[in-house]
């Protein structure tokens, strides 16, 4: 199984304020390659928090997408056309499951899922972009980790928003 990340962090380092919102993030219509990496991707796995944040959206970007929530607690009803189941248990046991569903490739994101998959040797690439803002606190993208984690360097992309977004690949 692959595990990638793209997501969106201020200059500081956080993919959302402490309540969750993201007013932060600009409204910027130049594409950053979001279209082209989900469509790379079989399947999604969110943590709760980032499947009721996306909800507040309006607009579901996934299309028939299978998202996978991990939640111990029921989910608020999904869009129309969605495709959201809610699973449960560690990153290992998530991706033995999604394996059996014959996925092969996920999209992870949510900052403590983000963290969790990255602790579990489940994520072998992240696309982050960063937004020329500091916030000053909120939830970060990384947390503490038992031991380094060696990455490679793979591109780095600017836009005329002033946007920044570098893709490495992780060790193994």
């Amino acid at each position: 199984m692959r595990g990638s990340v793209f997501v969106g962090t201020s200059l500081d380092g956080f993919i959302a304020r402490a309540n969750g919102a993201l007013d932060f993030l600009p409204d910027d219509p130049e594409p950053h390659g979001f279209e082209e990496f989900l469509a790379s991707v079989d399947a999604l796995v969110w943590g709760r928090n980032t499947y009721d944040v996306v909800q507040e959206f309006g607009t579901w970007f996934y299309g028939e997408k299978p998202v996978f929530v991990l939640s111990s607690r029921d989910l608020k009803e999904p869009p129309a056309g969605a495709v959201v189941t809610r699973m449960s248990g560690s990153p290992a046991d998530v991706v033995s499951a999604l394996e059996e569903r014959g996925i092969d490739h996920i999209y992870v994101d949510g900052g403590d899922t983000i963290q969790q998959f990255i602790r579990a040797g489940f994520i072998q690439r992240l696309i982050i972009t960063r937004i020329p803002v500091l916030i000053g606190s909120g939830i970060p993208l990384f947390g503490a980790l038992d031991h380094d984690i060696a990455l490679t360097h793979v591109a780095t992309r600017h836009y005329r928003s002033g946007l920044v977004q570098s893709e490495y690949q992780i060790e193994s």
